[in-house]
């Protein structure tokens, strides 16, 4: 039997328990950690302001909102548990219950901002982002899951190497998750006799997050920098060096990782082509492309759905993902391995991660905005980084940014100001933008391609390490000092 089909439920489960367990309880520190620093912030905020509420920018506009209680993260640590001892303890109960359990949170924190903070502005927003999300995950997963590429070729570090710089580059185009899930099968069957772990890791390192730093298409915080006014050329004008520089030292040590493989081929004979089926599919990755595109913000003469969570775009990019599918070769689906699960498991945990981490997004918000005029360059490189690593970096980079531009005394909600802030002083958006990007990379759920491409592997047989030991085996010791060079180079003492 093949070693790389799936493993056997029982394995399986173990295995899916242990990661869960792992991430979930490092994540929890993060936050707790975080949070108990919040509350010492926000007494002294609040006794300088003498106020309840602070302005703080959102994704879509700036609004006053009023200061969630700390307390009210609890339902999102308890999902977590959740999700971390229901694999372990109650399986068969989990597996039957847990989209209940995420719903179940999500109205826990939904009733109390509607009905005790009176706020329902900010829970739209997350669930219309979610709804995006979702959308252009499912979008993107379903079409290419109907294109198969077939690389006879010989596994060696060059050609991986190579692999990988082309779907850093790919990843502008069609962004972080397109090109992950686009190339995570033929990297893996290119590797099938010498894959490990490391092959996996270092794909998500740099097609799943370094290499779409490059354009707004390449990573969410950066497409919606440009809906709010950051030129569309400007990524690429003011980060290519950086980019350039990040692959460049993470592609050094995966040259040696791959090199020190000792592995080989049994196929002795390789033709050297490379076999692309499923033409069609190909189509609907351009209309997702182009469908990014429709917005209001984009272009005036797009309907705004309004009131509704979500628009044209969506509305485009889930009928992708049913005639995708329904067209897409039977053969070439099966060949992929392809089913709706990790889509279906990625919605129903997701959507109690986004509402739950509603408090925890907006208390990062309050203390960004109250502590504005004391950050500088290096605080928004770093801390712009860690947070993306734990939370979504898309509000973290929006809420970093309307910090930065109240330094200049600025709004985050018009265009007018945005575009005069790049003018002014761009050392602070170029902080937030690199290391927004850049720090998804250091766990599995900094960035929606992560736990894609994991969950895909798994899949195909392939053991991947646990919360911790991505980290600490890996992203520590091949990330951090890579961020810190760039660091060091562009923003340390500079602002």
């Amino acid at each position: 039997m093949n070693k790389f089909l799936v493993r056997s439920t029982p394995d399986r489960n173990k295995l899916l328990g242990k990661i869960y367990g792992n991430k979930i309880f490092l994540d929890i520190c993060f936050v707790l950690l975080f949070f108990l620093n919040t509350g010492l912030l926000s007494a002294e905020v609040k006794s300088n302001l003498n106020a309840d509420t602070l302005n703080v920018a959102s994704v879509s506009n700036a609004h006053i909102i009023q200061q969630p209680p700390v307390y009210l993260i609890v339902p999102f640590i308890l999902l977590l548990l959740a999700i971390a001892t229901g694999p372990l303890f109650y399986k068969h109960h989990w597996e039957k219950h847990y989209a209940k359990y995420s719903i179940i949170a999500s109205i826990v924190v939904a009733v109390y901002y509607v009905f005790f903070l009176n706020e329902f502005s900010g829970l739209l927003k997350v669930i219309t982002e979610f709804i995006s999300f979702i959308a252009l995950l499912s979008s993107l997963f379903s079409a290419s899951s109907g294109i198969l590429i077939n690389v006879d070729k010989k596994s060696t570090p060059i050609a991986n190497t190579v692999f990988l710089l082309i779907g850093a580059v790919l990843a502008n185009f069609i962004g972080t998750t397109g090109a992950s899930v686009l190339l995570i099968r033929p990297f893996i069957k290119l590797n099938k006799d010498r894959i490990a772990p490391y092959h996996i890791i270092f794909f998500i390192f740099i097609v799943s997050n370094v290499g779409g730093a490059l354009t707004p298409l390449g990573d969410p915080p950066l497409f919606l920098g440009f809906l709010s006014g950051v030129p569309f050329f400007w990524v690429v004008q003011h980060m290519w060096y950086m980019w350039l520089l990040a692959l460049i030292l993470i592609l050094i040590p995966f040259y040696f990782f791959d090199l020190f493989n000792k592995k080989t081929s049994s196929k002795e004979l390789y033709s050297g082509k490379i076999e692309i089926k499923g033409h069609r599919n190909m189509i609907y990755l351009l209309i997702i492309i182009a469908a990014v595109f429709i917005d209001p913000a984009v272009f005036p003469w797009v309907p705004d759905l309004s009131p509704l969570p979500f628009g044209i775009r969506e509305i485009i990019l889930f009928a992708v993902v049913y005639f995708s599918y329904k067209s897409s070769d039977q053969k070439i689906l099966i060949a992929n391995e392809f089913n709706f699960e990790p889509i279906k498991e990625v919605a129903f945990l997701f959507v109690g991660i986004f509402i739950t981490m509603l408090p925890a997004i907006e208390l990062v918000a309050f203390e960004a905005k109250a502590f504005g005029d004391k950050l500088n360059a290096d605080v928004f490189y770093w801390a712009t980084g860690v947070i993306s690593a734990v939370l979504d970096n898309t509000p973290t980079y929006m809420n970093f940014l309307s910090a930065a531009m109240g330094k200049y005394n600025l709004d985050i909600a018009l265009k007018a100001h945005v575009q005069h802030f790049v003018n002014v002083d761009i050392i602070y958006l170029k902080a937030i933008s690199i290391s927004a990007v850049l720090f998804g990379a250091l766990t599995y759920i900094g960035n929606g391609p992560n736990f894609m491409v994991k969950s895909i592997s798994e899949r195909a047989g392939i053991t991947m390490p646990s919360f911790f030991a991505y980290i600490f085996k890996y992203s520590l010791l091949v990330l951090l000092p890579v961020y810190t060079i760039i660091w060091l180079l562009f923003f340390y003492g500079r602002g």
